[in-house]
């Protein structure tokens, strides 16, 4: 998310009056109505989004991390193969990462479709994704497949079936490394067992307001659970968003690890909740302040940084939970979280910009969006 300077040189060529060429579908991407985070999700406001990923490996070959280019190219192909008889990915492409421009694997990143290093290092990497973006499936990263399903607010079931479904479809095409001691084999040994990984981007403004999140996120941290930054593993905790996920895949079942996990969550929301009310209670009209001036500087700056948008975006979504008047949908918040992302920014706009431009511009497009929405 940070936007201090170039983000590379952008989709591969520049065309006509500097427009940018790129092989992804963005324009649809960006017009896109039926996405994951336009959907109205579970206790959205205070939940960002769920995730379910599954990594698996494909019997007989080598992990990526130590197999030949052209092993991984033959797992690309395997892979492309069995993709096209799962029904969410039977009409899209699988896209190898080196032929995308560094811009277009920044966009992939920030619409949380790769991870970082799919969208740092392309060399003999894929992704393949739905056209409504809630399911995804990467190639040749640390695993030969990474599948991912995500969605708005909270719906770690929902999550997990569709996972499945995505799994057991590949896994009838492909054989994968499973062994019955230890269960699916996986690069690195902290995901051997399920190789899932359960998260859940959660929104706490009040434990951090009142000083309680520290004590709160140990007590995660001691129950087997992780606490990572808004983009996860390696990111930085960004608008008070906080990744929550699941440490143990070995010698527990799926069921149980989501079972642990909702009611973690459960539980730091009833904290959050508590602060909440310690928070109005004692400093309720400085909140309420704090909201409307960050709603104002949404719709009226001229300049904004990516960091600036997030903690402007994060007040107000914390002015939505008190449903104070003037706010906007969650729906148009997410909207501005992902679209005021730098790579967004230039491929709207059809040519690279710099840092300040980026600014100018990411002000402008959001204060034409709260105006559109009527904010």
């Amino acid at each position: 998310m940070n936007d201090s300077g170039s983000q590379g040189r952008g989709a591969e060529a520049q065309g006509q009056g500097g427009g940018l060429k790129t092989s992804l579908p963005v324009a649809e991407m960006l017009q896109g109505e039926g996405l994951w985070f336009h959907e109205q999700g579970p206790l959205q406001d205070a939940i960002l989004s769920t995730r379910v990923r599954l990594a698996r490996n494909l019997k007989g070959h080598r992990f990526p991390p130590r197999a030949l280019a052209e092993e991984l190219d033959r797992i690309m192909q395997r892979v492309s193969q069995g993709l096209a008889q799962v029904p969410e990915f039977a009409q899209t492409e699988l896209y190898p990462m080196e032929s995308l421009g560094a811009l277009e694997r920044q966009f992939l990143l920030e619409r949380h479709l790769a991870s970082h290093d799919l969208a740092r290092d392309g060399r003999h990497r894929g992704l393949a994704f739905s056209a409504d973006e809630r399911a995804a499936v990467m190639v040749n990263e640390e695993d030969h497949l990474r599948i991912q399903v995500l969605r708005a607010g909270f719906q770690l079931d929902e999550c997990y079936a569709q996972a499945n479904r995505i799994d057991d479809s590949l896994e009838a095409q492909l054989e994968y490394a499973f062994f019955d001691d230890f269960g699916y084999l996986t690069a690195c040994p902290t995901n051997v067992g399920t190789g899932m990984r359960a998260s859940v981007l959660i929104h706490l403004p009040a434990l951090v307001l009142t000083g309680k999140i520290k004590k709160v996120l140990a007590g995660v941290g001691q129950v087997g659970l992780a606490v990572r930054g808004f983009y996860g593993e390696g990111t930085d905790v960004l608008g008070n968003f906080f990744q929550i996920s699941n440490q143990i895949t070995l010698g527990e079942k799926e069921s149980q690890t989501l079972l642990n996990l909702e009611r973690v969550i459960h539980q730091v929301l009833d904290y959050e909740e508590k602060a909440r009310d310690v928070l109005l209670k004692d400093a309720g009209d400085q909140v309420r302040d704090k909201v409307m001036r960050a709603l104002g500087a949404l719709g009226h700056a001229h300049m904004l940084s990516s960091e600036e948008v997030i903690g402007l975006a994060s007040a107000v979504r914390f002015g939505v939970t008190l449903e104070l008047s003037g706010c906007p949908r969650v729906r148009t918040l997410n909207e501005i979280l992902l679209c005021a992302q730098p790579a967004h920014l230039q491929l709207m706009a059809g040519h690279e910009m710099s840092s300040r431009e980026r600014n100018v511009q990411r002000a402008r497009w959001i204060r034409e969006r709260l105006a559109a929405k009527g904010c």
